[in-house]
């Protein structure tokens, strides 16, 4: 009996039974194209680091280990030694990239009241900025990037697309990883959600660009969206309640617990119609299902 697949992106959640279909692999332009890209960053990051720059680095690596860790079958040697040296890099510019994303979001922010406070945050972030971009540019230094760039053109040969995964099947395994339940749907539980909905567009990006695939990307992207748009801004509130004080403290950060809070009801919004008919997953019934199979595209 086919497997059941849900889709849980829009306003509501539908339930589809899909045609039988032979696995897909790695698309060979879409490996090629992050082992270029990453390449490029690199080479950028030694010379400035620029916001960009810094968000290059952090996707490109991370869009490296979904098709190296998720989609390959096995990781030789070097490939082992790449991803642990890209892991340190990518913590470190993931630390700066943050910060850049909490100027961004602070500057955006209009509020009259306690503008000096504003300025002094502003003034502390692009302190720690400077300082996480200190420690980068020790990681990043001109034999680490060196290195790397090296094993990265040993692994683009080695890599073998015919070999890989299907991706759209672990992008789906991926989000399935995520039990919702009964119960609240908390901070903790948005976080690791916000994780897999990146990774599982990362690995969904790596295949051949069917419609099905395209919608499945187009409906994670709206998903990883939302929940990273309040993750930013929860990370800027807790760093203002840091260096502020909490919310009778400081008006300013009331506003932000404000915004936060409205941004995790609209993620959370996002993820309730997934939950809504979990049980349907179970026992759904079958005329609803096959009506819905015939009519209802991906």
């Amino acid at each position: 009996m086919a497997k059941l697949f849900r889709i849980a992106f829009s306003s509501k959640t539908l339930y589809f039974r899909p045609p039988t279909r032979f696995p897909m692999s790695v698309a060979p332009k879409a490996s090629q194209s992050v082992f270029e890209k990453l390449d490029h960053n690199l080479v950028k990051l030694s010379s400035e680091l620029r916001p960009q720059n810094v968000h290059g680095i952090r996707t490109g690596t991370r869009r490296l280990q979904i098709l190296l860790g998720e989609l390959s079958p096995k990781l030789n040697r070097n490939q082992k030694k790449l991803l642990k040296l890209l892991g340190r890099l990518r913590k470190r510019a993931g630390k700066l990239r943050d910060l850049d994303v909490q100027l961004g979001a602070l500057r955006s922010l209009k509020i009259p009241r306690e503008p000096r406070r504003k300025t002094q945050l502003m003034n502390e972030l692009i302190e720690l900025r400077r300082s996480q971009e200190k420690k980068l540019t020790k990681t990043a230094d001109k034999n680490t990037i060196r290195e790397i760039r090296k094993r990265l053109r040993r692994a683009r040969k080695d890599f073998d697309p015919k070999a890989s995964g299907d991706p759209l099947a672990v992008a789906r395994e991926m989000l399935e990883a995520v039990h919702l339940g009964d119960g609240k749907l908390t901070e903790a539980l948005l976080h690791q959600y916000r994780i897999l909905s990146k990774r599982a567009r990362y690995a969904a990006e790596f295949g051949e660009q069917t419609p099905e695939t395209s919608q499945f990307i187009a409906g994670v992207k709206r998903l990883q969206d939302a929940l990273g748009d309040w993750h930013d801004w929860l990370i800027l509130t807790q760093t203002a309640g840091k260096q502020l004080g909490e919310v009778r403290e400081s008006s300013l950060v009331a506003e932000l617990h404000n915004v936060t809070g409205a941004k995790f009801r609209n993620a959370v919004s996002m993820l309730e119609p997934m939950r809504t008919k979990a049980e349907a997953t179970k026992h759904p019934a079958k005329d609803s299902v096959r009506s819905l199979a015939r009519t209802t595209p991906l």
